[in-house]
């Protein structure tokens, strides 16, 4: 654990890139195996089972200590994390509160993180309610004061460290002498603490890893269009196509396995078995990167975002949904191809490959499995009113790739840019507030909005919460005005007088019967304080459907 405090220490300490990367390569040179594989799970951030909640560990701390709730409640609300709240205020109570043996191993000496992972936390997590606090306080008493916090931190899975993904990626191949690219391949599809995965991902490259394995490639994304960048370039040398709004996604056929990976590294197959199914007609050795989207047979437009929710997180998936929600992947791109990586390939020459190989598909359903349609334009001139079409063909707006662009990992810029419709916009009236977390944690900075009905006397409904698009000093001042306007509260959140109103945009909108307002919005934040605005001259849910109506 000393080792682990020590980096920790370090990655909070310092902030160029370059020495956090140093840190990593030392830390990850200097510990075993195993020790090294919780590291980076930890560093990763991945989601991973709550061990105790931290509201349990406030009401251990206010049973125990004999604080009064008001005060861990303040506490919490300023500094907005459990872990540091309780590290905060446990000296304060350490000499009044008794500790009794639990029968847990003992801590003495230098654990190693392993240890604490495997062993010590998920035994605490497991007992009866008394036994678990008695547990908690025991352990608080033998833990060093430095090392509360990640000890609370760790009881909570929420750990939390200000290094990216491809930092870490960065500081592994260092360390062991690989290619970042391919330390970003291996971690896709994620990664379970222990010795023998960290020695799999630390190995040397071997040629055949990919033929027998699930694993998805790193996902290429586009970068929002510069536009002055773009027209310096030929026009000739770009294909457009539309931006779907669906959920990306890779489908892999190798050897006698399918895998269909979400972009956030899920693997999906369960709530999308027609997919599998068919990806069983492509020949062994086969990588799609691709958009999974509802789309009727034979429709011109695919349906709403709406209606892939219905499919999202299922385990199993019946006939009634099937045929509500009928699925097709629309295939962007070839990755893999006979068994072969050919992302260094041209895109052009990747999407012909891609097409005789959809052309040769023998399956009954083979209308489920598509390829994007691209073209080409003349002029620059031509851009805006080939995106202006994007609305009728129910897209987000065009993607602009270079034609000869290999297939790369990240966000890097320059060969693929995303130039998405501008957002459609509400005026809104702002009716709750909450405070926000982390550096912001004394602050309210989560709103909730409202519009009208449209009854003979009418009233405000809630439609949308949003929690970006306002600069800080604007931040600032609604803070003020909102403790001044408070009418009530109810928990963490305020209501407030309706008297702001903001205009709020959003990518989509689609009706929807768990909504008290009959609708839902798509990626909601504010885009303006409407200062020039009453709140009575905000929209109204009629408003509202006129968009669901013309979309």
């Amino acid at each position: 654990m000393r080792a682990f405090q020590d980096l920790f220490n370090q990655l909070d300490q310092v902030t160029g890139t370059k020495a956090k990367v140093q840190a990593l390569v030392d830390h990850f040179q200097g510990v075993e195996p195993g020790e090294a594989a919780w590291t980076l799970t930890l560093l990763l951030g991945k989601r991973r089972r709550r061990l105790i909640t931290g509201r349990r560990l406030r009401d251990i701390l206010r049973d125990r200590g004999g604080l009064p709730d008001w005060l861990i409640d303040d506490c919490y609300g300023q500094v907005g994390d459990s872990a540091e709240t309780i590290s905060l205020l446990w000296p304060a109570v350490q000499e009044r509160v008794e500790a009794t043996d639990p029968g847990l191993p003992s801590t003495e000496g230098e654990m190693p993180l392993r240890w604490w992972m495997d062993t010590l936390l998920p035994a605490i997590s497991t007992r009866s309610e008394d036994g678990q606090a008695n547990a908690v306080i025991w352990l608080w008493h033998r833990t060093p004061r430095d090392q509360h916090f990640i000890v609370n931190k760790l009881l909570t899975g929420g750990f939390r460290v200000g290094v990216s993904t491809g930092l870490i990626s960065r500081a592994i191949a260092k360390a062991f002498d690989l290619e970042e690219s391919l330390v970003v391949q291996r971690l896709m599809g994620g990664f379970e603490p222990s010795a023998e995965r960290f020695d799999q991902l630390t190995a040397p490259a071997t040629p055949d890893e990919h033929r027998s394995s699930g694993t998805p490639y790193p996902f290429y994304l586009a970068s929002p269009l510069e536009p002055e960048r773009l027209k310096k370039t030929s026009v000739k040398d770009w294909q457009l196509e539309w931006k779907w709004d669906g959920i990306r996604g890779q489908l892999i056929h190798r050897g006698s396995g399918v895998y269909l990976w979400s972009r956030g590294e899920e693997l999906v197959n369960e709530s999308f078995p027609e997919l599998v199914d068919l990806a069983q007609a492509l020949p062994s050795g086969s990588v799609l990167d691709g958009e999974l989207i509802c789309w009727q047979q034979n429709a011109a437009t695919p349906l709403g975002f709406d209606q892939l929710q219905r499919r999202l997180g299922r385990k199993t998936v019946g006939a009634t949904l099937k045929r509500d929600c009928p699925m097709q992947f629309i295939a962007y791109d070839l990755l893999e191809h006979q068994g072969v990586d050919i992302r260094q390939q041209g895109l052009r020459q990747r999407q012909q490959q891609l097409a005789a190989l959809l052309g040769n598909i023998k399956h009954p359903e083979s209308w489920r499995l598509q390829q994007s349609p691209s073209w080409s334009i003349n002029t620059w001139e031509e851009l805006e009113t080939q995106r202006n079409m994007a609305r009728q063909h129910n897209s987000e707006g065009l993607m602009l790739k270079h034609a000869e662009s290999p297939y790369l990992s990240g966000r890097k810029r320059g060969n693929w840019w995303k130039h998405k419709l501008e957002p459609m916009t509400l005026d809104a009236v702002l009716l709750y507030a909450q405070a926000g977390s982390g550096r912001r944690a004394n602050l309210f900075t989560d709103y909730t909005f409202g519009l009208w009905t449209n009854a003979e006397e009418p009233q405000l409904v809630t439609f949308a919460k949003a929690y970006s698009g306002l600069n800080d000093a604007e931040i600032l001042e609604l803070d003020r005005w909102i403790r001044r306007n408070t009418l009530q509260r109810f928990g963490p959140a305020r209501s407030l007088k309706t008297e702001l109103v903001f205009e709020i945009g959003f990518e989509g909108i689609h009706p929807s019967k768990r909504h008290k307002s009959g609708i839902s919005v798509r990626f909601p934040r504010i885009l303006r304080w409407r200062r020039d605005k009453p709140a009575d001259e905000a929209d109204s849910l009629q408003t509202a459907m006129g968009l669901i109506q013309n979309r």
